[in-house]
Parts: structure tokens; sequence; C-alpha cells
């Protein structure tokens, strides 16, 4: 079982990083479309170049913060009972392996940037990026099947959006000069986070749907017929969530392109 809180600080990190990757690729290939390359991170212009990491500081301070809180103050740092990890905060350490990988490829990623120590060609770092996310996508995968009901079904979908990151991460190594390969993986990354924001507000929150509610760490509806209708309410919500992306996304080509692209660098 989890918790708004629980929904909302990893939301916010996949959300600002997705919205993040979706301008800085709009921007990159409406500049120079020629040379556009696939990033699996995107490196912040300006400032005499001191916030140019800042979105692999903000993985690997944002995933390391989350994973102490899940570890560490979600478990009263009762991590042990008798010999064995504590059966009551199972889910806690299993969130905590998935911010780790996350972790790891923020502080990997910052040690190839910065260092000689472990110098990687972008490829790699995609395949890396993508196991972290194939390390998320087991974690809920398997919480899926374990939690039944709606709980289970808004996991299912975010399985669904998870594998979509897997895909579009692994296809940036493949593909490394393909525009619409990097601009799926900005969407992908952003839909996971307003999902599980949308979890957090539908069934810890003040949207859950009529007939169903949290009782006992466990969601339950009266009526197979009020389940059906929770469901379905998070079809449209996903389908409002995937519409509004497309049109952000819209938007933000046309500027970048009026802006930043050929037509405006021929005029100047």
């Amino acid at each position: 079982m989890g918790s708004f809180k629980g929904h909302m600080l990893p939301g916010t990190l996949f959300l600002v990083v997705g919205i993040w990757h979706i301008w800085s690729s709009v921007f990159r290939y409406a500049s120079n479309p020629k040379s556009f390359r696939v990033r699996v991170w995107s490196p912040v212009n300006g400032f005499g170049g001191r916030v140019k990491y800042l979105e692999l500081y903000v993985i690997a301070v944002g995933s390391f913060i989350d994973l102490c809180i899940e570890f560490l103050y979600s478990t009263h740092l009762k991590i042990v009972v008798n010999g064995a990890l504590n059966p009551s905060h199972m889910n806690d350490f299993e969130h905590s392996g998935m911010l780790l990988m996350f972790f790891i490829f923020g502080i990997v990623a910052l040690l190839s940037e910065k260092t000689s120590i472990l110098p990687l060609p972008e490829g790699a770092l995609c395949f890396i990026a993508s196991s972290a996310f194939a390390a998320e996508y087991l974690l809920f995968y398997f919480h899926s099947t374990s939690h039944k009901g709606l709980e289970g079904y808004y996991h299912f979908i975010l399985v669904l959006l998870i594998g979509l990151c897997i895909l579009s991460t692994v296809a940036g190594a493949l593909f490394p000069a393909s525009f619409p390969v990097d601009l799926c993986s900005g969407v992908a990354i952003t839909l996971q986070g307003l999902w599980f924001y949308q979890t957090a507000f539908t069934l810890y929150g003040s949207m859950m749907p009529k007939g169903c509610l949290l009782e006992e760490n466990e969601i339950t509806c009266s009526s197979i017929e009020h389940e059906i209708h929770g469901e379905l309410l998070a079809n449209f919500q996903l389908f409002v969530q995937v519409l509004s992306v497309l049109f952000g996304v819209g938007g933000a080509c046309i500027y970048a392109e009026t802006k930043f692209g050929r037509a405006s660098s021929a005029e100047v």
C-alpha cells in the first residue's frame, strides 16, 4: 500500500525532468536539425556554465532524498526485526531499491560528464537509464499483480507508462540521431510523473471515485459496478493527460521554431 506523499515525491521528480527533456529536445532540433543527437540528459545553458549539470544533480539528489524517506523515515529505522527485514515495510524496501537505481544513474552520469574516471558514450548512459526504468517496471509490475481492484488498475497503467520509458530510452541508444525517439522519451517520463500525481489524488486524496474508499490501508469498492466505473474514470484521466501533453508538445514546437528555428535564423 502506498501513500499520498509516496506518490507525489517521485511524481514531481519525473514530471520536472520529463518537461525539461521535452523542451530541450524541441529546442535542440529547432536550432539545428542536422546536428541533432539524442541526449539521455540535457545540459542547462547560461549562467556561465554553473548550472550545466542541474538535471543530473536533481536526479541524484532528488532520488537520494526520496530513498532516505522510504528506507529510513517510513520504516522508523526498524529495518531488521528478528534477524530479517521488517515484513511490515517491504513496500518501503522495494521503493528504496528502485530509487537507488536512479541515484546510481545520476552519479554515474555525473562521473562520466565531469571527470575522466568513467568516460561513457551517450548510448551507454541510455542503457544505464533504461536499467533504472526496468527496475521500476519490475517493482510496479509485481505491485499490479499483488494489488487487486482499483489500486491494481492504476498500477497497471503506471507499468505501461514505465514500459514506454524503457523502450524510448533503449531506442535512444539504437537511433542516436532520431528526434522522435528523443521527444518520445521526454513525453513518456512526463506522463509517468503526471500519473503518479493522478494516482496520489485519486487513491489517497480527494478524487476517490464514488462508491470506493480507502479503509485500513486497503482500497475497496462497494460493488463491481463502482469498481468498473473507477477503472473507466482512470482511462479518461489518462486520455486527458496524454492529450494535454501532446498539446503542450505542439505548442513548444511552434514556439521553438518561431524563436530559434531555421526561419528565424534566416531572417537574422
